[in-house]
């Protein structure tokens, strides 16, 4: 009788030891992800990159193979669609330079820095202190309907013509009158750099390569910028949330391929990580974006509405942004047919996005 009382009082501290163990560890567990510091981890991203970084070789790299498909033009070896994607490629590796510029994440010297924003706009034909300006009001009101120039060149027509209404941008940056210090000589000096290689092209007669190396890799290179850096990452354009209003799609080769901006939703959260960083910053933050609910999607055929939307906005894409007094349906009501009428209006209301 004692030796199995001794028995069960042995097997009850077992278990008393046991439970004792689980519970301690639970409560480390517990405490480890409730005190742990998402903007200390994030804190190793953030800061300016290194002096010789991966966007500095894209600077470089543009320029050459700019030069090389000028080259090749005039020495006529390399046929023409070959020539087009070189040039292409030196515009759209580019186009990450004066973004990650703009916000002073190219380069950790600032002159130089500055130096690959100016040098990256003039290769691109755009201006630097107007990308600058235009886009830094993007990240304050994202998705605003009147406030966000990047909102109204993605819901504001269809996709196939994004490129165009990225000139809406100059217009914003005078109605707002954005510039700062000198930063309108600036741009006085850019565009008149445009403006005198367009003069020379037609005095010299090399219009030719202007509108094939450097025109029409622009216009693709507009709808590749306009596609992957404004309308993927922010649609459905309804959100202002800062933890839902970009999304990420994560793929190594789409990383690769667009440079980063498939995390976009990691460039808006911390817009000083160079694009580079982007992916690895995603991973360590996966779990608070899983907590915050964070689209990590591209979200295009997930349901009936986003392929329904996707198609509109392919074909027509312009959105209305009051659900009663908007200016399409007052052109909508004009239309004498009420079958018709009735089809637009529902059409409209599918696509809607705006407050109520």
């Amino acid at each position: 009788m004692q030796s199995s009382q001794n028995i069960s009082y042995i097997i009850y501290r077992i278990k008393e030891t046991i439970s004792n163990l689980t519970s301690k560890n639970t409560t480390k567990n517990t405490k480890s992800s409730k005190t742990f510091n998402w903007q200390k981890e994030i804190k190793n991203y953030v800061d300016p990159p290194s002096f010789w970084n991966p966007t500095l070789g894209l600077f470089f790299g543009g320029y050459f193979l700019a030069f090389l498909s000028i080259w090749q033009w005039y020495r006529g070896v390399w046929p023409l669609p070959l020539l087009v994607a070189t040039a292409f490629l030196a515009l759209h590796i580019e186009g990450t330079v004066i973004h990650d510029a703009c916000h002073k994440a190219a380069h950790p010297v600032p002159w130089i820095n500055q130096a690959m924003g100016h040098g990256s706009a003039i290769l691109l034909g755009f201006s630097f202190p107007v990308f600058t300006r235009v886009h830094l009001q993007h990240h304050i009101h994202v998705n605003h309907p009147k406030n966000d120039p990047d909102h109204i060149v993605s819901t504001f027509g269809p996709i196939w013509l994004i490129a165009p209404r990225f000139f809406y941008h100059e217009v914003f940056f005078f109605q707002r009158k954005l510039w700062r210090r000198y930063e309108l000589l600036q741009w006085g000096i850019e565009r008149s750099i445009f403006i005198t290689i367009i003069l020379a092209g037609l005095k010299f007669d090399f219009m030719n390569l202007i509108y094939n190396l450097w025109f029409g890799p622009a216009l693709m290179v507009g709808v590749t910028l306009g596609i992957f850096f404004d309308y993927l990452p922010h649609r459905p354009f309804r959100s202002r949330n800062k933890w839902i209003n970009s999304r990420v799609y994560p793929s190594k080769f789409m990383n690769l391929l667009i440079m980063g901006q498939n995390y976009h939703l990691i460039h808006h959260l911390w817009p000083s990580i160079p694009w580079f960083e982007y992916k690895i910053a995603y991973e360590k933050t996966k779990p608070l974006l899983d907590k915050k609910g964070s689209p990590q999607r591209v979200g295009i055929f997930e349901s009936k509405e986003d392929i329904f939307n996707f198609i509109y906005d392919l074909l027509i894409g312009v959105r209305s942004h009051s659900k009663k007094r908007g200016k399409i349906r007052k052109i909508i009501n004009l239309y004498p047919g009420f079958k018709i009428k009735k089809i637009l209006l529902k059409i409209v209301n599918k696509t809607f996005i705006g407050s109520n």
